[in-house]
């Protein structure tokens, strides 16, 4: 039995090895995936343009200015004559944020009363409308801290002082690179296991398996543990990736995390097992899993919070195996995620594994007889 099982491995793993496109597929993309993704889905700000409005030509203006000129959020200043000019730099985006300096604003400071600055945003761009008020504001905050020190004045009856637990320095990296590991992880599997009988059945060798004495869960198991092995490999390297390349750090248990992984793999081989079972060709295996990725990244609180979406959906995205490995990958890398908190995303990635590879194998009964 275990021979039978063994052989249909090693033919399953020469057939992904020896196709061309299947391993262009398991190698060229997620390598492309993993070069680019962390740089260009990143949720830092960086090389903003900033308008400038100077309608004060005093010092303080000047020095205001300045603190923006030396930002590393701003990447250029770009000073206009007029409001229509700063209108202007708005509506055609070519800056996010503009400042306007009143013509009483150093005389004001000279004075020691209060003065306001106003800032306008460019509200279509919204979550980098958000950010960059956050610079502009701690700039500006920090310009009125320095007067007030450098005047003997006491300082504000409050002060806020900003602690950043797990990533010190809100670098993206930290937070893209680990889910990458789940996400990249995720394809390869899917598709590897979707392509895994409809390429027989394209090649014609899909009969053979009908004439052998292989059962139905033998099949499965055979179809599974490649596409367990290849993931599995497929991760490590993403893993590896994260040490050397992107300097995240790993603060937690690796045997944690692939134990996770293994727990999420099979979830996942399930689903792309029952897509198999119902493709006739590659391509519609192609798009069955398309058709499962695109929405399980999206509920998957990879680039949105599964907090912001409705009640409602968030039960939904229980049946989903990436929401629970993001937490596991995101806290081992960042935080020590201890086993018991590790355990509650685990064991229902456990559920959505049992129901479906018994459920692929029930369907590869009805396939095969």
């Amino acid at each position: 039995m275990w021979g039978r099982v063994f052989a249909l491995i090693v033919k399953e793993i020469l057939a992904v090895w020896r196709d061309v496109k299947s391993r262009f597929v398991l190698i060229v993309p997620p390598l492309i995936q993993l070069a680019v993704f962390p740089y260009a889905a990143t949720y830092d700000v960086n090389h903003v343009t900033i308008a400038v409005l100077n309608e004060d030509t005093g010092l303080a203006a000047r020095e205001l200015i300045a603190r923006f000129e030396g930002a590393p959020a701003f990447s250029g200043v770009r000073l206009v004559a007029d409001e229509t000019a700063m209108t202007a730099a708005i509506d055609s985006r070519e800056a996010v944020v503009a400042l306007r300096v009143p013509q009483d604003f150093s005389r004001r400071i000279a004075a020691g009363q209060p003065a306001q600055v106003q800032v306008i945003l460019d509200g279509r761009r919204s979550n980098t409308a958000q950010i960059v008020l956050g610079y502009t504001s701690g700039i500006v905050a920090g310009y009125g801290q320095e007067i007030t020190a450098a005047r003997g004045l006491p300082p504000p009856a409050g002060e806020l002082v900003t602690r950043v637990w797990f990533n010190p320095d809100l670098d993206s990296l930290w937070v893209m690179v680990p889910g990458l590991v789940g996400v990249l992880t995720q394809v390869i599997a899917l598709v590897v296991t979707a392509l895994s009988v409809a390429r027989e059945r394209e090649l014609g060798t899909f009969e053979q398996l009908l004439v052998t004495p292989l059962r139905p869960w033998e099949i499965v198991v055979g179809k599974t543990v490649p596409a367990l092995l290849i993931g599995l490999v497929e991760g490590s390297i993403i893993v590896v990736a994260s040490q050397v390349w992107f300097k995240v750090p790993l603060t937690g248990s690796v045997v944690l995390l692939y134990g996770a992984l293994l727990a999420f793999l099979l979830s996942v081989i399930g689903v792309g097992l029952f897509i198999s079972a119902l493709s006739h060709t590659q391509q519609q295996a192609i798009l069955g899993a398309f058709f499962f990725v695109v929405p399980a990244i999206t509920l998957s609180g990879f680039a949105t919070p599964v907090a912001n979406m409705p009640d409602w959906l968030q039960v939904a995205t229980l049946a989903n195996p990436i929401r629970h490995i993001l937490v596991v990958l995101q806290g081992v890398f960042l935080k020590d995620l201890p086993a018991a908190l590790v355990w509650q995303s685990v064991w229902p990635m456990l559920v959505i594994a049992a129901a479906t590879l018994p459920g692929a194998a029930w369907l590869f009964r009805r396939r095969l007889y």
